[in-house]
């Protein structure tokens, strides 16, 4: 068998269909990506950020979605989500406050502004129909472990 390497950056995507296995499918991917570019130290937080983004795609938006997962160097991994519904959710649009106490919206995109070393949002305006909608990314990096002597 014949080994190949894929040279930084890469990109994969991976469109998405209304269907309520496509969130699993999605973080299956995810997981799959990561371990074969020997970035499994990324796999819990990307997969929590990827779930939260792509399940939200699912939820809000009528149409068929997309994951995009990009090398960003230096152990960093860019995770994009774009769907057809054109409302960028709040923590994407400023700076994110925690939801309040009794919220039944929210939680999960605020886990996103926790988790991710960086996010943002913006609407995509297309030409063609089908194209509009929006793009929300997060960063994730792999943080070095720990050390007792780190805790304050």
């Amino acid at each position: 068998m014949v080994s190949t390497t894929v040279a930084p950056p890469w990109t994969y995507t991976l469109q998405l269909p209304q269907d309520p296995r496509a969130p699993g499918v999605a973080r299956a991917t995810l997981r799959n990506v990561l371990r074969a570019h020997g970035m499994s130290e990324l796999i819990e937080t990307a997969e929590l950020l990827a779930s939260e983004l792509v399940t939200n795609a699912y939820q809000h938006s009528s149409g068929p979605y997309s994951l995009r997962m990009r090398d960003a160097g230096r152990n960093r991994i860019r995770l994009g989500v774009w769907d057809t519904a054109p409302h960028i959710p709040a923590p994407f649009r400023w700076t994110a406050e925690a939801p309040q106490e009794l919220a039944q919206r929210g939680r999960g995109l605020y886990l996103v502004t926790l988790y991710a070393e960086s996010w943002g949002g913006y609407p995509m305006r297309g030409g063609l129909p089908g194209q509009g909608g929006k793009l929300l990314w997060v960063e994730c990096v792999a943080k070095p472990d720990c050390q007792w002597g780190d805790l304050s």
